[in-house]
C-alpha cells in the first residue's frame, strides 16, 4: 500500500522542480573555487522605494547533487515581487557515497561555513556592482531546509564561540531571516534522522557532532536579536515541523521570540514553489521584514 504522505511529498517535489531555471541578469564571484559565486535577479516590479535585498541560500541536505540552480525560480518569483535577490552558491558535500550510507555526504567542514561567512562579508560590495541603486539597509536572509540553517546561522555569527573564525564583532546588517522548514535544530533533526544524519555529517561525523555543534547547530546560537520568522508545513515529511517547534523552544528559553507559521496540509517543497500558495506566504513573512 502506497503511504499517502509520501505520495504527497513525491508531487509535491515534482511540482517545485518542473518549472525551468532561471538566469540572473548578473553573477560575481567572491573566491576561486567554481561553487563560490552569487547570482543577482533585478527586482522586476516597482516597490514603495529602493528595492530591498534578499539573500537566498539553497536547500538539499548540503550534498553536492543540490545546486542554486533548483531554487532560481523562486529567486524570481521574489524579483516579480519587487525585490533584489542573491542566490548564493557554497561549497557541499563529495558526490560519493559516505562510507555505508547511500546518500552522498553532506557539507564540508570548515569549508560550508567558510563559504557562507565569505559571500556575506563581500556582498554589500558585490551588490553595489552588480544591482545599483538597491537600498542595502534593506537586507533580509532566507533559506530553505539545509539553506535555512545556513540563513539562521548566519544571522548569529556574532554569538558563536570566542576564537571561531567565522565570529564578527556585531550583530550582522540584517533587517530579518525568514527561514524555511530548516534543520535548526541538529540533536532534534539527528534524533529524527532528518535527511540520512545530514548533522553530523556536516560537521565532520560522529565524532565530532557534540565538540562542533556550539559552532554550527542554530539552536546553540541564541538570543541573536535579529528579528527571526520561520515558516514551515505541518506535514513536511523530510523536515518534521518539530524541528523547528524545537529551534523556536530554544529561542523561548533563551529570553528570544521567534514568529513561527505552519502551514496546515503543506509539505517541504512548497514553500519554494511559485507555482504554491505556500510560496505567497513566504513571500509577504519576508516583505514584512524588508519594507
Amino acid at each position: 500500500m502506497t503511504d499517502p504522505a509520501v505520495e504527497r511529498d513525491a508531487a509535491e517535489a515534482e511540482s517545485a522542480f518542473s518549472h525551468p531555471p532561471v538566469a540572473p541578469d548578473a553573477t560575481a564571484a567572491y573566491g576561486e573555487h567554481p561553487d563560490q559565486v552569487i547570482d543577482f535577479y533585478a527586482p522586476r516590479a516597482p516597490g514603495p522605494g529602493p528595492a530591498p535585498l534578499v539573500v537566498v541560500l539553497h536547500g538539499g541536505a548540503w550534498r553536492a547533487p543540490y545546486d542554486r540552480h533548483h531554487i532560481t525560480p523562486f529567486a524570481d518569483f521574489l524579483a516579480r515581487r519587487g525585490f533584489a535577490v542573491a542566490n548564493v552558491e557554497y561549497r557541499r558535500g563529495s558526490s560519493l557515497p559516505h562510507q555505508n550510507a547511500q546518500a552522498p555526504i553532506a557539507g564540508r567542514w570548515p569549508e560550508t561555513f567558510d563559504d557562507i561567512s565569505s559571500a556575506m562579508d563581500v556582498l554589500p560590495t558585490l551588490t553595489a556592482t552588480a544591482l545599483p541603486g538597491i537600498d542595502p539597509r534593506r537586507m533580509v536572509i532566507t533559506g530553505h531546509s539545509a539553506g535555512g540553517h545556513l540563513a539562521l546561522w548566519a544571522a548569529a555569527r556574532h554569538v558563536l564561540p570566542a576564537g571561531s573564525p567565522w565570529r564578527l564583532p556585531a550583530p550582522p546588517p540584517l533587517r530579518g531571516v525568514v527561514a524555511l522548514a530548516p534543520i535548526a535544530d541538529f540533536t532534534e533533526a539527528e534524533a529524527r534522522g532528518v535527511c540520512g544524519g545530514a548533522s553530523a555529517q556536516l560537521l565532520g561525523g560522529p565524532e565530532h557532532f557534540a565538540a562542533r555543534l556550539p559552532y554550527a547547530d542554530p539552536a546553540a546560537l541564541l538570543p541573536t536579536g535579529i528579528a527571526t520568522a520561520v515558516v514551515q508545513g505541518r506535514e513536511d515529511i523530510v523536515v518534521p515541523h518539530e524541528v523547528s517547534e524545537a529551534y523556536v523552544a530554544a529561542a523561548a528559553q533563551a529570553g528570544e521570540t521567534v514568529g513561527l507559521t505552519i502551514l496546515d496540509g503543506v509539505g517541504h517543497f512548497p514553500l519554494i514553489d511559485p507555482a504554491a500558495d505556500a510560496c505567497a506566504v513566504v513571500a509577504e513573512e519576508i516583505a514584512q521584514l524588508a519594507w
